[in-house]
């Protein structure tokens, strides 16, 4: 049940931006998800916005209160406390719609997608350009996360799309990135 928030803003400083700062804090919520297996909490941006493509400066967490309190308690934002600042944790607003938050993922790179064709296929260069257009190629319009992986090193953009608003909500539980395509949140 995702009765409660908890809004955490990044304080940008003249060395860091909000939107760096904005994925460290990201990063460290996704690891501390991880670490605590934690399907019960879910996350938004109060100021996504796709024109101009923003997520704003704030994250919000929505879950129970006994179970935000008890994720916060854990010191996942140690380094980072100095660049945000928390609220309490609030009840969310009676009669709030419910919309979705998740992943949207793309494939974006002409280059990458023919690169993995000769590779799995065992195609020339010829035989996957002719396969794989350049107009397959998608510019995403969503606004991101710039993350980096712990287990590659990689870094990689997260896509946020927000689903349309619903009046009724829908229980369920979040993955590892405080995400769901089924599971509501209430916005506001």
């Amino acid at each position: 049940m995702t009765s409660h928030h908890v809004d955490i803003r990044v304080v940008p400083d003249p060395e860091t931006t909000p939107t760096q700062l904005l994925g460290a804090l990201y990063d460290r919520v996704h690891l501390a998800l991880v670490r605590h297996r934690v399907e019960d909490i879910g996350v938004s941006f109060p100021g996504y916005s796709t024109m101009p493509r923003t997520l704003g400066r704030v994250l919000r967490l929505h879950g129970s209160e006994a179970g935000l309190r008890h994720f916060l308690q854990d010191d996942w934002l140690k380094g980072l406390r100095d660049h945000v600042r928390l609220t309490d944790i609030k009840p969310a607003p009676e009669g709030a719609p419910q919309r979705t938050v998740q992943r949207r993922q793309f494939k974006t790179s002409v280059e990458r997608l023919r690169r993995r064709r000769m590779r799995r296929k065992g195609e020339t260069e010829q035989q996957v350009q002719q396969a794989i257009p350049a107009t397959v190629e998608r510019q995403p319009d969503l606004p991101y996360l710039h993350l980096h992986s712990r287990s590659s090193g990689q870094s990689y953009c997260l896509f946020i799309y927000v689903g349309p608003p619903s009046p009724t909500a829908v229980d369920g539980h979040f993955n590892t990135y405080g995400l769901s395509s089924r599971t509501t949140i209430p916005w506001f």
